[in-house]
């Protein structure tokens, strides 16, 4: 396995470390995968406390014999930068830098330009057609833990989580709930102008989530042809299997070029699962596991097959 620092939008006023990931065999082009991280400011590794899955992903397809770009993510490298942009957006946060990744793969000699995919974990999974439609023009997109929802229908049912067994808990989540979910009624009717001056949370506004929220995941793929590969944990707490992976399914049946993966005993960072609970997320994630060979080596039949 070979391991080559690289930056990531290089001379931007965003740059951004990364590595490419490459296998020791380069007698031949080789494939390769950009990872795109999920929600909040997020290192190269997509580090989870004790928890690396990009690296894990990284290492585990170069044994197989695939490159991949992973890089830190815009919001953790340049945390106070952005905390000061007004209006950002998930264009900003994501999008752009994962186009210049994939320029980057496409660009290094060693890398089959017709063969990059894109992998989308978590949020990154759910932008993940966006960015392919949007001119990351890759071969195929894998998606772990994704869902067909917008992300202000998550924020909202992540709450209602929260709160439990315990109906003292469970009463004032409640509250919170009703709370943030008014705040979402009418958001695409509101003109862009007000849903930048309303802040959902810090200095995140509503037109964060209307401007994500126009088009869904789903919606993305049901204009596209390109080859699919979602993903996802029987054990995860945050994305769930019986509701956005069973959806998924419902909405992408007549769907060609559409591959279908369900991990029973996995979480939402495809890592065993223990806890099944989104209350014990700090004990779930503050574990130390590793992502076996079983995803890595479906992820990487994938590649190979289409």
């Amino acid at each position: 396995m070979i391991s080559e620092k690289i930056t990531v939008g290089e001379g931007t006023e965003y740059p951004l470390s990364g590595l490419l990931t490459l296998p020791d065999e380069l007698s031949e082009l080789v494939p390769a995968v950009v990872m795109v991280h999920g929600s909040g400011p997020s290192d190269m590794d997509e580090r989870v406390m004790k928890l690396t899955p990009f690296k894990d992903l990284a290492e585990g397809l170069a044994r197989l014999g695939a490159a991949s770009v992973r890089y830190d993510k815009r919001t953790f490298a340049h945390k106070k930068k952005c905390a000061k942009t007004k209006d950002i957006t998930v264009r900003e946060e994501t999008i752009d830098d994962a186009l210049l990744a994939a320029e980057l793969a496409r660009r290094d000699a060693r890398i089959d330009s017709g063969r990059i995919f894109i992998l989308g974990h978590s949020m990154g999974a759910m932008l993940a057609p966006r960015i392919d439609a949007e001119g990351g023009n890759f071969r195929g997109i894998i998606m772990l833990a994704g869902t067909p929802y917008r992300l202000e229908d998550i924020v909202i049912r992540q709450l209602g989580q929260a709160g439990g067994k315990n109906p003292v808990l469970n009463a004032i989540v409640g509250l919170e709930r009703k709370i943030y979910g008014r705040k979402f009624d009418g958001l695409y009717q509101m003109p862009d102008e007000e849903a930048k001056k309303k802040m959902f949370a810090g200095n995140l506004s509503l037109y964060y989530f209307k401007e994500m929220g126009q088009k869904t995941a789903a919606d993305y793929l049901l204009e596209s042809d390109k080859p699919v590969l979602i993903m996802q944990g029987g054990k995860d707490f945050q994305v769930l299997p019986d509701d956005d992976f069973v959806k998924f399914k419902e909405l992408l049946a007549d769907r060609p070029n559409t591959f279908f993966k369900l991990y029973p005993g996995l979480n939402h960072v495809f890592v065993e699962g223990i806890y099944s609970d989104i209350l014990k997320a700090s004990k779930e994630y503050g574990t130390e596991r590793h992502i076996g060979e079983e995803v890595i080596g479906d992820i990487y039949e994938f590649i190979s097959a289409v």
